[in-house]
């Protein structure tokens, strides 16, 4: 897979202040990064998503929706982004239910920036590590798709532990039969031990 290089990353900085948005995407043009600026979390959700790399820079205190409110719509939507927050006023619980929720990095107005520089490049290895995990998912599921009835029927009944030949008296089919559907189910899922069978099945969930 092809990694993005950071001139194809996307920081998005969401402050209502425009010193601040101007600032910080001066410091992520330093490096070699492409700011986004926002106002209002509002005005960030109704962008169109983008295919790039990203992680987002956060104020906790924004006019609207806040930071933390922010966060859990992102929650709703299923849409896993990785955030810093950055705060004048921030305490320990608001530390706590941030980095609960999987923030990667709570900062306190005035930050060094290099602590700053730092969170970004953590925020935008994990949403990298993430992209590969859905590719890896997708490609999985597009895999496991392809298997017939009967042969995700044995994968669920092989993965749950049952023999072949426990299998075959289940369904009132050969033995020989069931290890045909299960090298076939195995190709198929490019799964080469037994171990890797259950880990498929339980990543999608097969019931016996």
């Amino acid at each position: 897979m092809h990694a993005p290089s950071d001139q194809e990353c996307i920081v998005y900085i969401i402050d209502d202040d425009a010193h601040v948005r101007a600032g910080l995407s001066n410091l992520m043009r330093s490096v070699g990064l492409k700011p986004q600026a926002f106002a209002s979390a509002a005005e960030f959700l109704r962008r169109e998503p983008q295919a790039a790399r990203c992680c987002v820079i956060v104020d906790v205190r924004l006019p609207g929706l806040s930071g933390l409110d922010f966060q859990a719509e992102l929650a709703k939507q299923k849409r896993s982004l990785p955030l810093i927050f950055l705060t004048g006023y921030g305490d320990i619980p608001m530390t706590v239910r941030a980095m609960k929720a999987g923030a990667v990095e709570f900062l306190t107005k005035p930050f060094r920036e290099q602590d700053l520089l730092d969170a970004v490049r953590i925020a935008l290895e994990r949403d990298r590590e993430q992209r590969e995990e859905e590719d890896r998912l997708a490609d999985l599921r597009g895999r496991f798709e392809s298997l017939t009835a009967r042969e995700r029927e044995i994968v669920a009944l092989v993965a749950d532990g049952q023999l072949n030949k426990q299998v075959a008296a289940a369904i009132g089919v050969s033995e020989v039969t069931v290890k045909l559907h299960r090298h076939n189910a195995m190709k198929k899922l490019g799964a080469k031990t037994l171990a890797d069978l259950v880990r498929i099945s339980d990543a999608f969930r097969v019931p016996p």
